[in-house]
């Protein structure tokens, strides 16, 4: 019913984080191997990851007609029964979701780190 306003409440959280930090740093800098992936760059994954997510679940919502164009929006706020069944859902499948989404990007950044760190195979230095 609503469980995509959960992920998409921690990308608005993640994107006013991000613009902020790419406000305070200024670009990200071109030199990844010297200094490894910037945070803000990292950051940038997980809100294109949970954006992409909570539309396409938004989208789901909408073609099951759980997802109105008028207010209330949600057909669960309709009736006081469902809006316990939406706000139980939200907080299990929606908070499981961002909790997954976000378990999954950390791995990414770890992966991401772990490559930009190792040495080059197969090169040999100019010294």
């Amino acid at each position: 019913m609503a469980c995509f306003t959960v992920p998409a409440g921690e990308a608005v959280v993640t994107t006013i984080v991000k613009k902020t930090i790419e406000k305070r740093g200024g670009k990200p800098e071109n030199t990844a191997k010297e200094n490894g992936i910037p945070f803000s760059r990292k950051l940038k994954w997980l809100t294109n990851l949970l954006w992409g997510g909570s539309v396409l679940l938004a989208y789901e919502h909408v073609w099951h007609g759980e997802v109105k164009p008028f207010f209330p929006f949600l057909t669960a706020m309709e009736n006081p029964a469902d809006k316990a069944e939406m706000l139980h859902e939200m907080g299990t499948v929606g908070v499981g979701m961002a909790l997954l989404v976000t378990a999954v990007w950390i791995g990414i950044c770890v992966a991401a780190d772990v490559i930009v760190k190792r040495p080059l195979s197969g090169v040999k230095s100019v010294n």
